[in-house]
């Protein structure tokens, strides 16, 4: 497809000259101090190893201009192959990390940045959508929002997505830039890995996280902007995750966000009121289930749960045979919390269930649980709002005050986080050597391309001068016989350019490999990598 010298004006300049030097005033994206609960090693400072520079040298700026002049005699791809926005050839593109976690930035601000499952996909064909992103995937949880995108450039990428978070979250940037962390390439690799290993979290080794990555990739499949490195990057965590739990054990005695709740109400209550206290849960979803579990675990016989339907409380009376669970409609809620002692909240409202004035009628509640109704609410948005608190007799508790909870067996999780950093190491070397093998795919492309050329016009020679009396049963064996013989010949050099380190080749080997492809037969002059991408965005805007 040409693109049309029109394109040399508004689409030139929205994509490539918005690159120019930001102000002096303008904050630096480099990247913040990693988020570490206070349990955890200190990872390693993010770097900006290899920043692609987003401003031009005056000399580009010139040849722009010129080029600019010419533009009704040429095509903006021309233009652009003699102007400075060609140095996103110079070396592949980065990948990045804007996140907000619970070690970086207070609840009030994560739930309005909160993005529901069911709109990622919409959220990845957005992102993708900005002048520079060209993957993305969305992690959200109760404890974190993280984006993951490849962008073109590490600078105008970060402010894209930023200004992106902000409309959507109605969040201005500058608070955001104030909480969110930013993580480049190697980094973020290693950031996504210890996620999913359970070393970012607020209970070390929890399982229900690499639970979460596997639902990002899940969702995100075939999702057009998922693409190949981020899929490969979400993919290889999952891995990651699997083998840290497996070969360090670091889930053994640790315990989920549910189980962490049920611990905090257990703090809170005095010991008289371990046996008497009235447990309600509001919502039986996965984190709803999670907190019955741990309520059977100590030793809890009777819970209340309000839910909308009822399908769901059967199916955890089915599991749980040793606790007596009863089920109350979402009308009921309100006079059920009257006669709790203990109420738990899990659901996916994104308005909070309980204010100031729907707790202030409620009657209290004994000494003998310290007379004070206690709220849990491990729901982001939250459930119940900090008003709450200024009711006489009731206190509530959200997810940020669970690190009260993560005290005990400091030394022991240190050790199985250090056996895990070390397998992270291994993994992050086997993820990077395959994405450096990426390098090579505009290569295999270009090559087939080349020979494709080549055989069809033989091949159009051949048929015609074999003239029109040929059958169709002829002309599809020659054909054959024609990519027979390409993919013989070219089945050699392609295997030479395959990379996935399970051979005794080296990945400087396979890149020699392709430069010595690309001279020989003149692959850079073949469509260039930028050019396609310039399409692609092309596309995306019409």
């Amino acid at each position: 497809m040409a693109v049309s010298s029109a394109f040399a004006g508004a689409k030139l300049e929205s994509i490539f000259l918005s690159n120019a030097p930001a102000p002096a005033s303008a904050p630096a994206a480099a990247a913040s101090s990693h988020p570490t609960s206070h349990f955890l090693i200190k990872p390693r400072r993010a770097q900006r190893p290899n920043t692609i520079r987003c401003d031009s040298t005056a000399s580009s700026d010139v040849v722009v201009e010129n080029a600019s002049r010419n533009a009704s005699s040429l095509s903006a791809l021309q233009q652009l192959k003699t102007s400075s926005a060609d140095r996103y050839t110079k070396e592949k593109s980065s990948i990045i990390v804007i996140g907000l976690s619970i070690h970086t930035t207070p609840v009030e601000i994560r739930e309005k940045l909160a993005i529901p499952e069911a709109e990622w996909p919409r959220a990845i064909k957005e992102l993708c959508a900005l002048n520079h992103i060209e993957e993305a995937a969305v992690l959200c949880t109760c404890n974190r929002m993280e984006i993951y995108v490849v962008a073109l450039s590490q600078h105008r990428g970060v402010k894209e997505v930023t200004e992106w978070m902000s409309k959507t979250g109605g969040i201005p940037v500058s608070e955001i830039s104030d909480h969110r962390f930013l993580l480049y390439n190697k980094d973020a690799t290693r950031h996504i890995f210890q996620v999913s290993a359970g070393l970012d979290s607020l209970v070390l080794g929890e399982g229900q996280i690499l639970a979460q990555v596997k639902q990002v990739a899940k969702v995100s499949q075939g999702v057009a902007g998922f693409g190949r490195n981020i899929s490969g990057l979400f993919k290889h965590a999952i891995m990651v995750g699997k083998r840290v739990r497996t070969e360090t054990k670091i889930a053994e005695g640790a315990v989920s966000v549910s189980s962490a709740a049920v611990e905090l109400a257990l703090m809170k209550l005095p010991p008289s009121g371990y046996s008497t206290a009235r447990a309600l849960l509001i919502g039986a979803g996965k984190m709803g289930k999670l907190v019955i579990k741990h309520l059977v675990s100590k030793g809890c016989t009777k819970v209340v749960v309000v839910n909308r339907s009822v399908e769901k409380v059967d199916a955890l009376r089915e599991e749980f045979k040793d606790i007596e669970i009863i089920y109350k409609p979402v009308d009921d809620m309100m006079s059920c919390a009257g006669e709790a002692d203990v109420i738990f909240t899990s659901t996916s409202s994104e308005t909070p269930l309980f204010l100031k004035e729907n707790v202030t009628g409620l009657p209290p509640v004994g000494p003998d649980v310290g007379g004070r109704r206690l709220f849990i609410d491990i729901s982001v948005p939250r459930n119940v709002g900090s008003c709450v608190n200024e009711v006489e007799g009731t206190r509530a508790y959200n997810v940020d005050d669970l690190k009260e909870v993560v005290a005990a067996n400091r030394e022991d999780r240190l050790r199985k986080a250090m056996e895990a950093e070390a397998i992270i190491d291994e993994e992050l070397k086997l993820f990077e050597a395959w994405r450096d093998s990426l390098e090579t795919v505009p290569t295999i492309r270009k090559l087939r391309a080349y020979a494709e050329r080549i055989r069809s016009s033989d091949l159009e020679k051949c048929l015609q001068k074999m003239g029109d009396n040929v059958n169709n049963n002829t002309k599809k064996a020659v054909e054959a016989l024609s990519k027979g013989i390409v993919n013989k010949l070219l089945h050699g050099p392609l295997q030479h350019l395959r990379y996935d380190g399970t051979d005794d080749r080296t990945l400087d080997e396979t890149l020699e490999n392709m430069h010595a492809l690309n001279r020989m037969f003149s692959l850079e002059t073949e469509i260039s990598l930028l050019e396609e991408k310039i399409r692609a965005k092309v596309e995306q805007q019409k």
